[in-house]
């Protein structure tokens, strides 16, 4: 019998993201093996990775803590094993300092940001940035802990808090300029350093993010949104990745945020795009790849999976969607 993808799948709590992924594994043809993060031991010393990892091409990362994915991943990649998302992706990603330095360097519009280690220079330094500011905790997800600040009085109050707090979430300052972007962001779904499909998320609450109540609808990949999104995939290092994009009062685009374990479930719908599916495509053509890189041909089930995989990839756009569109634009204005 001709050998076939053979995943690690990383994971903590399955969640209906990680079901639809196993799902897409099985319609492909894809074994997966099943590994529970939290009942992993590592033997550094070893001079291979637990037999866990035996005959695996690929291992996918879906676990919910990114510390211990970071850490997790750049172990396993010492071995030799291919990581997606890498463990440089994910720690970069996972830190909003770092991805804001790296976008920055790669010439990515942001929005306006800084730093500080002390409140008496945070309160400075928003002063001069000018308010209404957002506090934002370097890690964090879900929209978590971030905290719009209107006047100094507000700053002086939360920044006295963090203080006393203590907490290593606590313990920086990292504050973003707000961005008026009219009741709505754009999620964008990018797979390696291409654009898959958008959606726009509607909130009357400053914080559009679907944890928070936001209502999805399709978005349409614009050029521009496509161009934005690719060069920062390749500046971060590519992989499975969402973005949030603002477009702010004079219909530029910024980005706000880059995750590296997205949540697609909500997205599926309206978009009509099989995510899940796609992903695991992507999976299947970076096995086969290394398996060239190692100058050995892909065996042939795989070399089969990987060309109907780029064959669908092919196949399946974001398509525009004129009324979407429309009504974003009056937000942009």
């Amino acid at each position: 019998m001709s050998a076939r993808v053979r995943i690690a799948f990383l994971h903590g709590l399955l969640r209906p993201e990680e079901k639809l992924l196993l799902e897409a594994c099985a319609r492909r043809g894809v074994d997966v093996q099943p590994v529970h993060v939290d009942e992993l031991v590592l033997d550094l010393g070893a001079a291979a990775p637990p037999a866990v990892f035996d005959g695996c091409d690929l291992v996918l990362d879906r676990g919910l803590s990114a510390s211990k994915s970071a850490v997790l991943l750049a172990c396993l990649e010492t071995w030799g094993l291919l990581c997606v998302n890498s463990s440089h992706v994910v720690a970069v990603c996972s830190d909003k300092v770092l991805t804001n330095r790296v976008l920055a360097a790669a010439g990515i519009p942001m929005p306006r940001a800084l730093l500080a280690f002390e409140p008496a220079a945070a309160r400075g330094a928003l002063e001069a940035f000018g308010y209404p500011v957002v506090l934002k905790p370097p890690h964090g997800s879900w929209g978590r802990l971030l905290a719009k600040v209107n006047d100094a009085d507000a700053a002086e109050a939360l920044l006295e808090h963090k203080s006393v707090l203590g907490s290593h979430q606590h313990a920086i300052v990292y504050a973003q300029e707000y961005v008026e972007k009219g009741g709505y962001d754009v999620r964008v779904f990018v797979i390696g350093d291409q654009v898959l499909c958008a959606i726009v998320r509607h909130s009357p609450h400053w914080i559009t993010n679907t944890a928070r109540g936001a209502k999805t609808a399709r978005y349409e990949v614009t050029p521009e949104l496509s161009s934005l999104c690719g060069a920062a995939a390749r500046a971060l290092g590519g992989g499975l990745l969402a973005m949030d994009v603002f477009v702010d009062a004079e219909g530029r685009l910024l980005l706000n945020e880059v995750n590296h374990s997205m949540e697609f479930r909500n997205s599926i719908a309206p978009t009509g795009v099989d995510i899940p599916g796609r992903m695991v495509d992507y999976l299947i053509e970076r096995a086969a790849a290394r398996a060239a890189a190692r100058g050995a041909a892909a065996p042939p089930a795989v070399a089969t999976q990987a060309a109907a995989a780029t064959s669908a990839a092919r196949r399946t756009t974001a398509a525009p969607s004129s009324a979407t569109r429309g009504a974003d634009a009056g937000h942009a204005t």
